[in-house]
């Protein structure tokens, strides 16, 4: 999938609206890989009847991530700012 925003008429309209497309390269999934995960998570865990609002205050605060070595993304972004 994504072969309609490729189309003529939605390039327009997003210039049109000053949004500044960026699509990855063909046949490289990876350079698009960090948006993807996070997609992927919110398919995953987004049924659980949350709303939307509430699922990104989750994950914000209370959804702990190996990459931030066990953190949430709140708490390695206050340990972050005061170094």
């Amino acid at each position: 999938m994504g072969w309609q925003y490729q189309h003529q008429w939605w390039r327009d309209e997003l210039g049109r609206l000053g949004i500044r497309q960026s699509m990855s390269r063909k046949g490289n999934c990876l350079d698009n890989a960090a948006t993807e995960q996070v997609f992927g998570h919110l398919k995953d865990e987004f049924y659980r009847g949350r709303e939307f609002d509430s699922y990104i205050v989750h994950w914000n605060t209370r959804r702990r991530q190996i990459r931030l070595e066990g953190r949430t993304p709140e708490e390695f972004r206050s340990m972050s700012l005061a170094v």
